[in-house]
């Protein structure tokens, strides 16, 4: 459980001042990292959501800390997160089986495996992270470990659909929906991922994803909003479109997820092909955000309403974004906003979207033109790892 001794030290970490925000500040010991493995990582490799009453661990969890670990050379971590994501969401194995997306405590008090489907945005995650560990920390495990599960993720994930070509599907199961209608998220592709993946595995099939996730994104935002979930549907007549998703629980908006389509954007490179499109499209969020003061909790994708106010940890998630567009003044209210009020530390999902946000504007990692990492400690840090 989150102690009052860890809340304490947790709420000192996160107020930050502006100047900690800035490209000058990327540091060899990374104490954000630090302060969040000590308060989400059990001692065996278990990142625990506090917040949910069942303290469950989700793989997405697993995925976005072992790519923590990795940015702060932190092997020992590193290791444990993989040893626990394998023995108790792989069934001990993750190259034979993808991992169950979600683990915690059952309705009957015992603990394991709530739901065993998958989440191909995690396991895209964990298999980029597996082979990128093992090409900087020379570990070929890893390596291969990561290339096994980018196989599967291409075997059980993904879909040839008509019109728009291999596309990544949010789990194996569920997501399919009949009469040629399909649901996707436009969160769960990172472009730089599937650019890397690409590369470092010398798999056609992933430039097939990214072309076919490029589309996803840039029909998805009409208004210049993206959506947490879409339905892609084609017809008899091979006309293809996509549509909000009414029917879930976001009925069309765009939220928990979509805040997610911006960070990933505004991560990309300098001289990525499809950066200054996708930085174009979505620019009604930033203007939308500098209006109103802080981003929305939720967006009407079609008519651009807002819904509530987005926590400091979306203000976090937008920050990359925001200084790839040129918008300075909303990227000094936004932190100015996290200065303020801090990021709850009790919330694992803001930590870790302010992990992304602040980490990527320190430097503590970056990513190429061909969607590979890079971190600070392979530029100018002499660690012992």
């Amino acid at each position: 459980m989150l102690t009052k001794k860890r809340l304490l030290r947790y709420i000192s970490g996160a107020m930050f001042s502006l100047s900690a925000l800035s490209e000058a500040h990327a540091q060899c010991n990374w104490p954000q990292w630090e302060q969040f493995r000590q308060t989400f990582v059990s001692d065996d490799g278990r990142v625990i959501d506090h917040s949910t009453p069942m303290l469950h661990t989700v793989s997405e969890g697993q995925a976005y800390a072992m790519f923590f670990a990795l940015a702060a050379n932190d092997k020992e971590s590193f290791a444990k997160l993989l040893r626990w994501t394998a023995n108790n969401l792989a069934g001990g194995d993750l190259t034979v089986r993808l991992p169950a997306w979600q683990w915690g405590r059952r309705a009957d008090q015992s603990w394991g495996v709530i739901d065993p489907n998958a989440a191909s945005d995690a396991d895209l995650w964990i298999a980029y992270t597996l082979i990128l560990a093992g090409e900087v920390w020379q570990q070929p495990a890893y390596n291969a470990a990561g290339q096994l599960l980018a196989q599967r993720i291409l075997r059980e994930e993904s879909r040839e659909l008509p019109g728009l070509g291999l596309s990544l599907l949010p789990a194996p199961m569920g997501f399919d929906l009949g009469e040629q209608r399909w649901k996707l998220n436009p969160s769960y592709v990172p472009l730089q991922l599937l650019r890397w993946l690409a590369v470092s595995t010398g798999d056609t099939r992933w430039q097939q994803m990214l072309n076919a996730s490029r589309l996803l994104l840039l029909q998805t935002a009409p208004r210049g909003f993206s959506p947490d979930w879409v339905i892609y549907q084609t017809t008899p007549q091979q006309t293809a479109s996509f549509s909000p998703d009414f029917q879930g629980a976001e009925k069309g908006m765009g939220g928990y997820n979509a805040i997610r389509v911006y960070l990933w954007a505004g991560m990309l490179h300098e001289q990525d092909t499809d950066r200054s499109r996708l930085l174009k499209l979505w620019q009604p969020m930033a203007e939308l955000t500098g209006n109103l003061g802080f981003p929305p909790e939720y967006i009407d994708v079609h008519s651009g309403e807002p819904k509530g106010a987005g926590s400091t940890g979306f203000s976090a998630a937008l920050l990359p974004f925001l200084k790839a567009g040129g918008h300075q003044p909303v990227l000094r209210q936004q932190m100015l906003r996290i200065q303020a009020q801090g990021i709850r530390p009790d919330a694992y999902y803001d930590q870790v979207l302010s992990l992304f946000g602040q980490g990527f504007l320190q430097q503590q990692f970056r990513f190429n033109p061909q969607g590979k990492a890079e971190f600070v400690w392979q530029r100018q840090c002499k660690r012992e790892g």
